[in-house]
């Protein structure tokens, strides 16, 4: 939408940025059935722009587990509805800690990876590889 966009129509990062945040959140509670804080955020590769009309699209996923913390990779892509076109614009890898509440950090549950598309996309994730869906 244009205030969310700079002088050029396209996204802001910091918007961007915002919603990758939003989206590691949801996937690491959804993961963690707790609350979540953001630890940190590994750098942000932004590959293309996102245009005044296109649709932002997140996906984010939890590839990595410690005692009370969780690695949640995220990608954004760009659908441009007119033309029937996707491509990547951003992706990052957040780290997220669960807390309980009264907010002191939770022990997460073991991750496990059972089928071939979740080892691919965790294999990936862990080698800093793209990780667009298999066709």
């Amino acid at each position: 939408m244009p205030d969310a966009t700079n002088n050029l129509g396209r996204a802001l990062g910091g918007w961007v940025l915002h919603r990758m945040d939003l989206g590691g959140v949801v996937a690491a509670r959804r993961f963690a059935r707790s609350q979540v804080v953001t630890a940190s955020i590994e750098r942000v590769d932004f590959h293309a722009p996102i245009d005044l009309g296109d649709i932002a699209v997140l996906t984010a996923y939890v590839y990595d587990v410690g005692e009370t913390s969780m690695q949640v990779r995220v990608d954004v892509t760009a659908e441009r509805p007119s033309e029937g076109v996707e491509r990547e614009t951003a992706s990052s890898h957040l780290t997220f800690v669960a807390i309980d509440d009264e907010e002191n950090v939770t022990t997460v549950p073991d991750l496990t990876v059972e089928t071939a598309e979740e080892r691919r996309l965790r294999d990936a994730a862990l080698n800093g590889e793209p990780t667009a869906p298999t066709q």
